[in-house]
């Protein structure tokens, strides 16, 4: 089984993408909300560490986006238990998929959680940041404080880029992702 990564900017279409390879893809951001409504062990972990912020089952995000804006050392707590059950999580759908051909992980701090192994093949999504600022103010809970926050703990861009094994320009355009995509796919299966 190929595994195949995407890595770049927050808000570069990296998820978009994931879907049009048309292979089984593991959504971190999705697990993360599936966790946040629906792990007691989670929530009853985040209580004992922020107990000002979470203060009934489930964790909901303006409890969460809270917690990071008010005191930025909250996110690391927060990352330090939510991130071991996202790699459990991540390893159950390799294990469910690995008689697949290739999968696609779309997890935005795939190298900074130092999850990359050798032969995976990854990919920088790369976006105009114009194009990426105009379509995150158009999300309805984007909010700018939490989007400098989590810059922060990114590694940057030109390291994701040099990392990786293949660039796909997302023009938000999926005519010419497509294209990108089947050509990486001729070349890596």
């Amino acid at each position: 089984m190929i595994k195949i990564a995407l890595v770049g900017d927050i808000g570069s279409g990296k998820s978009h993408i994931a879907k049009l390879f048309n292979f089984p893809v593991f959504n971190a951001d999705f697990e993360v909300a599936k966790i946040y409504k629906t792990s007691r062990q989670c929530f009853m972990r985040l209580k004992k560490k922020l107990p000002n912020y979470f203060l009934s089952f489930p964790a909901k995000k303006d409890q969460i986006i809270k917690a990071i804006t008010e005191d930025e050392s909250n996110l690391k707590k927060i990352t330090h238990i939510v991130h071991p059950e996202i790699r459990k999580k991540m390893n159950i759908f390799l294990k469910n998929n690995k008689k697949k051909e290739a999968v696609v992980l779309d997890i935005p701090l795939f190298l900074e959680n130092k999850l990359n192994k050798k032969g995976d093949i990854l990919i920088f999504v790369q976006s105009k940041k114009s194009e990426i600022i105009k379509r995150l103010n158009k999300r309805d809970n984007f909010n700018i404080n939490l989007f400098n926050k989590f810059k922060k703990i990114q590694l940057p861009l030109n390291f994701k880029k040099k990392k990786s094994n293949y660039i796909i320009k997302n023009n938000f355009t999926n005519r010419s992702v497509k294209k990108n995509i089947q050509k990486i796919i001729k070349e890596i299966i």
